[in-house]
Parts: C-alpha cells; structure tokens; sequence
C-alpha cells in the first residue's frame, strides 16, 4: 500500500492554528485595526516602501485585484498612500504613512515571537533546511498557477 502525503493537509493545518495565535497576539498589542493579511502587506512596505503596486503584489503573493482593494482600506484608515510615479504616469507606488511607521515596532516584536514559536526546538540546519523545501513548494505552486492563468 503507497504511503499517503500529508504536506499540503499540514500545511493548511498550520496556516489556520497560526492565524488564530496571530489574531490573539495582534489583541493582546492592542492593533486589531489591521487584520493578518494587511499585516503581510505592511511587513512587506517595512522591509521596503516607495515600491509600486506591481513589485508589493509579487511581495505578498496576493493577486492585485486583491491587493487594490485591500490597499485602498489600508488608504481610508491613514496606514498608506498611493502616489503617482514620477518616471512613470502609469505606475502608482505605495508609500508608509507617519501612522504605519509607528505601528512597526509592535509588529515586528508579534514577527518574533511567531518565529520563535515557529522553529522552537529546531536546529538551525533544521530551519534553513525546512525553508529551502517550503521555497521549493512555493516555486511548484506559483510556477503551475502561471501555467494555468495562461491556459484559462
């Protein structure tokens, strides 16, 4: 009898127990105006803002119908603001308000102690390992969605 996989049955076990604690931690900080997935666009904008929506939507992995609309309550709650290119009328980049800047300490202390939580009792070797396989299976994944948007 061929052994069965649970990878992707895990995986999704672990992306819904991780965002239940996520939730918790965000209201234990007090900042439950910004839900998980704005949480990813922002980490995103820390690590480098004045981007332009095309490179946040490549960032975060969303599909930019997802991310305009996610923006624009991102927009209406004073977090960021769209500006217009100056090299190119076309493109519109995404910049941190005053407002967002402040909240990244928090953030990034609840990224921490996520990651802690994460890997707790692995090696090192153990962590680059894991995510060199969970990049492999990101690159499957994203590689086949690119295969079918152009058959569909």
């Amino acid at each position: 009898m061929k052994q069965l996989r649970e990878g992707g049955f895990l995986i999704a076990k672990i992306h819904h127990l991780s965002g239940r604690i996520l939730a918790k931690k965000i209201k234990e900080y007090e900042l439950e105006e910004i839900n998980p997935a704005q949480g990813r666009i922002l980490f995103a904008l820390w690590q480098k803002d004045g981007i332009s929506i095309q490179e946040l939507s490549k960032k975060t992995s969303l599909k930019k119908s997802t991310l305009t609309s996610m923006l624009d309550r991102l927009e209406d709650t004073g977090h960021l603001a769209r500006i217009p290119s100056k090299e190119d009328r076309r493109k519109i980049i995404v910049k941190l308000t005053e407002k967002d800047k402040n909240l990244q300490n928090a953030y990034m202390q609840i990224s921490k102690e996520m990651t802690e939580l994460f890997y707790k009792g692995l090696t090192k070797k153990q962590i680059d390992n894991f995510e060199v396989y969970l990049r492999k299976i990101f690159e499957n994944l994203a590689a086949f969605e690119k295969i079918e948007s152009r058959v569909n």
